[in-house]
């Protein structure tokens, strides 16, 4: 397993070791001890969701009762986003992003106090979420996900949003960000 961490604020890319042959392939997708060894977890709740090209999914995050995520594809390709929201921290505001597929088997990890989303640039994807903090739905935030004072850039000109997504604020305008 590789571990490369993308600037200083904690978000992680992850190789991890995968074999194959003629049957397949396979993979860690969360070892405990190894990932602890790096900062992540420990883990207590897995999440699989599916969606369609186009779907923009976030930017998500929990507040009070953030959540740290390892996130990676089964199958598909996801452009994944982690943005920096802890009010106070150095990297305040700014945002990674990766693609992910059931090609390249790489995760991110993402560290509690991010915002969180992904595209879907396949027909179809399968998304894994590992998490560190379980579900609170009444801590359940959005932020827009075109928000410009973020820049994000996405690939997908005319996304496929939920109703939450779509009635989302920008950063500017959320009264409960995470604190570095």
């Amino acid at each position: 397993m590789t571990v490369e961490p993308l600037g200083d604020a904690g978000v992680l890319r992850i190789q991890p070791s995968v074999f194959g042959d003629a049957r397949g392939w396979f993979f860690e997708a969360m070892h405990q001890a190894r990932y602890a060894a790096h900062g992540i977890g420990p883990l207590v709740q897995c999440n699989v969701s599916t969606s369609v090209r186009g779907v923009v999914r976030g930017l998500h995050y929990q507040n009070p009762h953030p959540m740290g995520k390892l996130v990676g594809v089964v199958s598909g390709v996801v452009r994944d986003v982690a943005v920096d929201i802890r009010r106070g921290s150095p990297t305040f505001g700014q945002w990674w992003a990766e693609e992910l597929s059931a090609e390249n088997h790489w995760q991110l990890w993402i560290p509690r106090g991010f915002a969180h989303g992904f595209e879907v640039l396949s027909d179809e994807a399968v998304f894994l979420y590992f998490c560190d903090e379980g579900y609170v739905p009444e801590a359940d935030r959005a932020i827009r996900f075109d928000d410009p004072d973020l820049g994000v850039t996405w690939q997908t000109k005319e996304p496929v949003l939920s109703a939450k997504d779509q009635a989302a604020l920008g950063l500017a305008h959320q009264t409960n960000l995470p604190v570095y």
